[in-house]
Order: structure tokens, then sequence, then C-alpha cells
């Protein structure tokens, strides 16, 4: 008799919130040969991504690019721009939220921090009430995640831009993208957005390693006073060097060359195209959670993310036992619950480079999952996301407000 193996086969599916599945395109393109970082040829790949990055920000813009993680990108956002003491605004929109005000308050900063339920956005209203209240502009910056990765729960942006307006208050507005660009709508100059913050490795498709600051012309002027210290992070040595397509330090050369492809791609499908893939993918699955009978975390339909979407287990099963039954029986990775949702919500992620199959491949494994975790459910959910994306199921997706 034949013994099988207990070694999976086939690609493993990793449907965390990132980082996200590579694509063979960009595996290829960092894997060129290492180049002189000071050379000709790396000018060139240099002056292409720094040019070319902006449109995918919604940008005319500078944007920075460190070697560094999304947390990097967190840091330099303030340093840059403020000083210590400094007050800023901030909401408890989950666990991404809390940890840059965590490290705001290291960096020296005072901050106000709005209560949160974890299944809500930024209030606009709340934006604009505390604003208000500040008659002597005490308040130098509002910083918002637009899309919390531990929640799946997306801030209207553009609103909350303008509850800013109408308090008529001249705080900078930051914003951490790193779960949504490249994969929900986003508009940072339209939208008012002095420094948006990014990573590499969700939306655009890499590998961690790479962060981005997008500046607009009022944070390059609060950057002139800024009295934080900082050396690394500087924009003013980055923005020079960058002038010529270079960096003042050693750059994550090949990191660039994916970063370069995965531009060529997006272009490629174009933006609105982009952004319409992962609505679609969003609706399918919370059709399926639906169906399962299982409540989605976000509790408005307008703040729903096309990033991913978090699910409560019901009551009396650990979300992470399931999550450990599936990866063993599937070869199929979840997001955790993380913090206050602990065991609690696993998370779907559906960004990236994904595509149909990819989407029925992982319901598939779920609606498994909670079958041999033995999870409370009704059957037929990953058919509900199918006729969905098959056109059986015609009603529209609700709409998600950008405004």
């Amino acid at each position: 008799m034949v013994k099988l193996s207990n070694a999976p086969s086939g690609r493993h599916f990793l449907q965390i919130p990132g980082p996200t599945n590579v694509p063979d395109r960009i595996l290829r393109a960092i894997d060129n040969p290492t180049i002189d970082h000071r050379g000709p040829e790396f000018g060139v790949l240099g002056r292409k991504v720094l040019t070319e990055i902006k449109p995918i920000f919604g940008t005319k813009s500078d944007v920075v690019i460190y070697p560094a993680s999304g947390t990097g990108a967190w840091e330099a956002a303030l340093v840059n721009t403020l000083s210590p003491g400094d007050r800023v605004l901030m909401f408890e929109t989950g666990h991404f939220a809390t940890l840059w005000r965590e490290l705001a308050e290291r960096v020296g900063l005072t901050v106000d921090f709005v209560p949160g339920d974890w299944r809500q956005g930024v209030d606009p209203k709340q934006v604009e009430a505390r604003l208000s209240e500040d008659k002597v502009h005490a308040i130098k910056a509002v910083m918002v995640v637009h899309n919390e990765t531990s929640t799946g729960v997306a801030t209207r942006v553009g609103e909350v831009r303008k509850a800013i307006d109408a308090a008529k208050h001249p705080a900078l507005f930051m914003v951490d993208t790193i779960s949504s660009l490249a994969s929900i709508d986003y508009r940072h100059d339209e939208w008012g957005v002095d420094v948006t913050v990014a990573g590499s490795q969700k939306g655009l498709m890499l590998p961690p390693g790479l962060s981005f600051n997008a500046i607009s012309a009022k944070a390059l002027a609060a950057h002139k006073t800024s009295k934080s210290q900082r050396s690394y992070w500087d924009w003013s040595t980055m923005l020079a060097a960058n002038k010529t397509g270079y960096f003042p330090y050693t750059p994550a050369t090949n990191l660039l060359y994916g970063l370069a492809e995965a531009i060529d791609m997006l272009m490629e499908e174009g933006m609105a195209n982009v952004f319409a893939r992962h609505d679609r993918h969003a609706e399918a699955t919370r059709r399926a959670v639906r169906t399962w009978g299982l409540e989605i975390l976000c509790v408005n339909p307008a703040e729903y993310s096309s990033s991913l979407t978090a699910v409560l287990m019901p009551t009396g099963h650990n979300a992470d036992e399931f999550r450990k039954k599936t990866l063993a029986a599937y070869d199929l990775s979840l997001g955790a619950g993380l913090t206050k949702v602990a065991g609690k919500v696993f998370r779907i992620g559906h960004l990236g480079s994904f595509n149909d199959l990819m989407l029925m491949g992982t319901l598939a494994g779920v609606e498994m999952g909670l079958a041999i975790a033995g999870v409370p459910h009704t059957e037929g959910g990953a058919q509900a996301a199918m006729n969905y994306l098959s056109g059986v199921a015609k009603a529209e997706a609700p709409k998600r407000s950008v405004a």
C-alpha cells in the first residue's frame, strides 16, 4: 500500500491581506543582475520609478521611496513635518491606527486619539467637530488610515478632507494607504492629502522592503520648519538626490526593478480597471460570507474594503483554530485577528495580483475549512460568489463612497 505524503502539492494559497502574491513578471524583474547604484543604468531606472509611480498615488508632486517597511514611511511622514510637542488628531479604527499612534507618541508628539469600535472608519462629522473646537489651531495634523488592514474597513478620505475644509482648519492631512494603494480608488492631489504613506507588499504586488511618502507643497513647507531630529528619513536629502534618479544611500536596487515592472502592469491594466477588479472580488467575497451565515466585521456598506474582508466567528468558535485546521488541510493561509479581535475574526485578502479563479479557490478552501473545523455555517457561499462572478447573479454591488 502506498503511503500518502503530508507534504503539500501545488502552490500555497497566500490569502492574507499582505504580503500578497508576487506575480511571475515581477519575480523575473527582481531576478535581474544587481547593477551599480551610482552608474548611468541605475539613473535611468531611478528616474522611471520616481516619475511613473506618481499617477498611482493620484499626484503630480514628489514621491519619496525608502528601503523600509510601511512603519518607516509612518515615521518619515511625522519627523519631516512636525516638531516634538505638536498635537495631532488620530482615530482608533483598528490595530494599525493604534500602532501609528504609538509611533507618533514615541517621536514626541501629543496625540488626541478618538476611540472607536474597530467596525467603522473615521467619522467626518467627528473630524469637523474636533477641529472646529480647536480655535487656536493647536492641532497640527489629522492622521487617518485609509484602509484598516486589521478590520476590512475603508475610511472615506474625500469626506474627511471636506470636513477639514468645513472647519477652516490649517492642519496637515496625512493618510496611510499601505493596504489600499493600487487596490482602492485613491486621489492624493484631488483630496488635498499632504502626506500619503504606502508600502510595496500589498497592492503594488512586490515583496516587503519599499515604503513611500507622497508629499504636497504644503507638507514641504512644513518640512522647512520642522524641528524633529532625522537623518535617514530626511526628505531634503532624498529629494536632492532623486532629481537625477539616484538615492543618498544604497537603495533596494532589485526591488526597484520589480517596482518598475509593477508600475507597467498596473498601467497596462488601467487604474480604473484595477479598482473595478478589486471591487468585484470584494463583493463576491461578501456574498459568500453572507451565504455562510457569518457576519462581516465592517458594519457600514459605504466603508467596505475592497482589499480584504474580515469575518466574525460564531460565538464559541476560535478563528485561529479554524485557520490552523484550514492551513493544515488545504495549504491556505488566511489573515489572523489582531489584538482586540484576536481569535474572533479571520481575514480574507483579495488584493494585488488576483483573478476570479484564485478567488474561487480561496472561497472553496474557506468553506471546506469551516466544515472540517466544525464551524456552524450554511453551505453554498462559494457557489454564491461564483454566481456573481459568472453573471448569474446580476444585482449591482453596493457602491462605496469615494467623494
